[in-house]
């Protein structure tokens, strides 16, 4: 990865746990896991372009729901107390999406890597 593209996933990435955020501040268990699937679905696409390749909406899906069972495979209480906070109102809205956002940069930068060896490959005539 080019530093150039560094600089771009970072912003795709941190620009989309902020959003990401927004979703999780609803009071409800479950919504902010919709949240965070449509939110690193678009993510991926957008992701994709930095590396010059083209992603479907349902390869976008695809990588995302990937991504979020390797996050929560590595951080189940992460995860868990994303869900469980949201019970406590106020602090616990802000928990909630305190968690989610870390949890959106770790798998985004998990899908850009993923990205990157996929469309490097091909631009070096490997695949």
């Amino acid at each position: 990865m080019t530093e150039t593209q560094t600089e771009k996933c970072h912003a795709i990435i941190h620009s989309h746990a902020a959003i990401c955020c927004g979703g999780n501040l609803v009071p409800i268990p479950g919504v902010g896991i919709a949240a965070d699937l449509v939110t690193m679905t678009t993510m991926a696409c957008a992701l994709a372009g930095v590396f010059g390749g083209s992603i479907t909406e349902s390869a976008g899906k695809a990588i995302a729901i990937a991504a979020i069972k390797r996050t929560v495979l590595k951080q189940p209480l992460k995860t868990l107390t994303k869900e469980v906070a949201k019970i406590v109102p106020i602090f616990g809205w802000i928990v909630s999406a305190t968690v989610s956002a870390s949890m959106i940069e770790a798998a985004g930068w998990a899908m850009a890597n993923e990205l990157d060896a996929r469309f490097g490959e091909k631009r070096i005539g490997i695949a």
